[in-house]
């Protein structure tokens, strides 16, 4: 098993698994969205078991006046035959292990709503909800 930074040359690995997260979101639209996250250093994490990817995360180090020096986790998703076996919990420590080298003083996540298995993994995890996010469609 191995934990790795990805690269652009991985844009369909990646895509085939974040899919299951992020269903409406097409190939072309994916790919355009991370070209366009570059400026902010997105970083792409994987957990490959025997070569294949089973847990993606999105990541990049942000500073903002609420949660000053923190790691936004963008995107976390284990794929669907691998969940429940720690792969989701094994890369929120190599990312809480990131932050700390980075200087962050907190790990931010945004879920849906309808996320509720997602949100009690969080929670065990050491999350605390802090907040509503409200979002206006223009």
């Amino acid at each position: 098993m191995q934990i790795r930074e990805m690269t652009l040359k991985e844009l369909y690995t990646v895509y085939d698994l974040l899919k299951q997260l992020r269903q409406e979101l097409s190939y072309e639209e994916f790919e355009d969205l991370i070209y366009d996250m570059r400026h902010m250093a997105y970083k792409m994490f994987g957990i490959f078991k025997n070569g294949e990817l089973v847990c993606y995360s999105g990541v990049a180090v942000q500073t903002n006046l609420y949660h000053k020096r923190h790691l936004y986790i963008f995107d976390l998703v284990t794929d669907e035959q691998y969940r429940l076996q720690g792969y989701g919990k094994m890369m929120l420590a190599y990312l809480h292990d990131y932050a700390k080298i980075a200087a962050c003083e907190n790990i931010v996540l945004s879920s849906g709503l309808q996320r509720k298995k997602a949100h009690t993994f969080y929670e065990k995890s050491g999350f605390d909800k802090k907040s509503y996010l409200f979002v206006k469609n223009i």
